[in-house]
């Protein structure tokens, strides 16, 4: 089993950045490929970064958010700059097997999620 916690969302203003972190426990990250996903109210969830051999972005999100891993520190990390109202959700690190951008069904480990608000 592999349990994932995020951290680092909060309340910021249009054009700001924010860090988010996703620190795993239980098994090492090292095998798997990681994503992270949102989901705003009364919209589907939507992939917004995958990392592994490659990193992989939806074009609303290219050049925008960065995605990293700290294989040391089991952890997982998205950069959000020139936020934007519209990034507001609740933001999830996911872990999977396979290859190319993480897909929903692909996902096998959730975190409980961190909620990112960007003010206008």
């Amino acid at each position: 089993q592999v349990q994932l916690v995020e951290s680092g969302g909060g309340l910021v203003q249009a054009g700001g950045s924010l860090r988010l972190s996703c620190a795993a426990s239980g098994r090492t990250l090292s095998p798997y490929r990681m994503a992270w996903f949102r989901q705003a109210p009364g919209l589907e969830r939507e992939s917004v970064a995958t990392i592994s051999r490659s990193t992989y972005y939806p074009d609303s999100i290219l050049g925008r958010f960065t995605i990293s891993r700290d294989y040391a520190k089991n952890t997982v990390y998205l950069q959000m700059n020139s936020l934007k109202p519209e990034d507001t959700a609740v933001y999830c690190c996911a872990a999977g097997m396979g290859k190319g951008p993480m897909r929903l069904h692909e996902v096998e480990y959730w975190g409980q999620g961190t909620q990112v608000i960007v003010s206008s």
